[in-house]
């Protein structure tokens, strides 16, 4: 499955209950038996019990998205929002494997999922090492 939009996210985008350049969004790592399903998966609510659970410094639901940079791309007629990279440390263990992570909306009254990065495997940062995601992009075509 490749990179994805939740149908949600595009609803409470047009109504204006999403702002990317004021509200809040944090990134969560999904475990390895996690598909997503953009009809279904609307807000966090819907997806927390796939999320990886707290140990081995990963915590559920605490990772914030910073850095926000939003930018209008003429070459390739669309918006572009990006964040800055985020990464965890496994320690006492590993994080992981996880096939792909959530961002959502932290602000909106029902935490909006804007979508799903899809890692194309599962990844996971052995004891000491960084779960790294970098790149964090979202465009509107």
């Amino acid at each position: 499955m490749a990179n994805d939009v939740s149908n949600h996210f595009k609803y409470k985008l047009a109504i204006g209950d999403v702002a990317f350049d004021t509200d809040s969004f944090k990134i969560i790592l999904m475990n390895n038996t996690f598909t997503f399903n953009r009809d279904t998966h609307a807000t966090y609510a819907n997806v927390s019990a796939s999320e990886l659970a707290t140990a081995n410094g990963y915590t559920v639901n605490t990772k914030m998205l910073a850095g926000v940079a939003i930018s209008e791309d003429d070459t390739d007629d669309r918006a572009e929002v990006t964040w800055s990279n985020i990464s965890w440390t496994a320690s006492g263990g590993s994080i992981g494997p996880s096939n792909g992570a959530i961002i959502f909306d932290d602000t909106t009254i029902d935490d909006t999922v804007v979508g799903y990065i899809d890692f194309g495997s599962a990844q996971t940062a052995t004891d000491g090492g960084n779960f790294n995601i970098i790149s964090i992009a979202f465009y509107i075509a």
